[in-house]
């Protein structure tokens, strides 16, 4: 009978303590990220199950990986991309709140007087006081506080702005009405930036039924901006903005052959002014996101 020396059985006992410590660790993420997105999926199961709009934010509570690219046309003719145009990471912490990182957008300028770069950094952040789903009278309220730091050289402000918005929506059957109503605050030069009262509206319906999914949402906006103060004192500025958005397609199955949480959403649409004072026309809006 052989016996392992002291140092063999240390190492055993060393390597055995680490690999339960991994196992454990290993669970320990898994059941959070479990309890997490449990959470998450009851949540937005209280709320209607309408797709995000084009321009417009949601009241809903979402969970997803987005970015927008604008191609924006100045009086001139002249043609500038906005990459990203200031989406992100979208997360819901708590059943009642959405936090929302934006990434500075790049921008890209036909015209060459003018510098590409980046734009402002931005946060959004929503509260949502009220929610029943379709089962339960179809409509929502949600408030959001969003601000926005001047760290871009390109497009962006001399000065942090919030601004809070109130948000509803309600749906009647495949049709679901949206509006939100906000307006800006610069922290400081509010004298040299004014206020911008932005008021939204977005009708959308769901249409082609594919198996028991309806994947595709034509919708129509009013975007519209009053200027209070600044440089645009008094103007009013308002986009008709047709589009269609399809989704959420799910890219995950459970083992009940129920969509996952993994779906992929995408839209296009047109920004079109409807008022004499504008400072772009014919905006071409397209739109990715990944729910998760």
């Amino acid at each position: 009978m052989s016996f392992s020396s002291p140092s063999h059985l240390f190492r055993l006992a060393a390597l055995t303590a680490l690999a339960s410590v991994s196992l454990a660790t290993a669970h320990a993420q898994s059941s959070f990220v479990s309890r997490y997105q449990a959470r998450v999926s009851a949540t937005q199961a209280q709320q209607p199950h309408w797709v995000t709009p084009l321009v417009t934010v949601t009241p809903r509570l979402e969970q997803e990986i987005r970015t927008d690219f604008l191609r924006q046309t100045n009086p001139k003719l002249y043609n500038t991309w906005n990459y990203g145009n200031s989406k992100g990471l979208e997360l819901i912490p708590e059943r009642h709140i959405e936090i929302l990182i934006n990434l500075p957008p790049f921008f890209a300028h036909e015209q060459k007087s003018l510098k590409d770069g980046f734009g402002d950094f931005t946060l959004n952040s929503k509260f949502r006081f009220y929610a029943r789903n379709e089962e339960h009278g179809n409509a929502i309220v949600t408030a959001f506080l969003a601000a926005s730091v001047p760290t871009g050289k390109v497009g962006g402000s001399c000065c942090a702005v919030v601004t809070p918005t109130l948000a509803v929506g309600k749906g009647f059957g495949l049709l679901a009405l949206t509006s939100t109503a906000g307006g800006s605050l610069p922290v400081t030069n509010a004298k040299g930036l004014g206020h911008t009262i932005a008021w939204n509206n977005v009708v959308q319906y769901r249409l082609a039924k594919t198996g028991n999914a309806r994947f595709f949402w034509p919708e129509f906006e009013l975007n519209t901006s009053i200027y209070k103060g600044g440089p645009s004192d008094g103007k009013t500025q308002v986009y008709g903005t047709p589009g269609l958005v399809i989704g959420r397609i799910p890219l995950t199955h459970d083992a009940q052959g129920k969509p996952g949480r993994l779906g992929v959403t995408f839209g296009a649409g047109e920004q079109i002014a409807l008022t004499h004072f504008h400072n772009n026309n014919h905006n071409l809006v397209f739109t990715a996101r990944m729910p998760f």
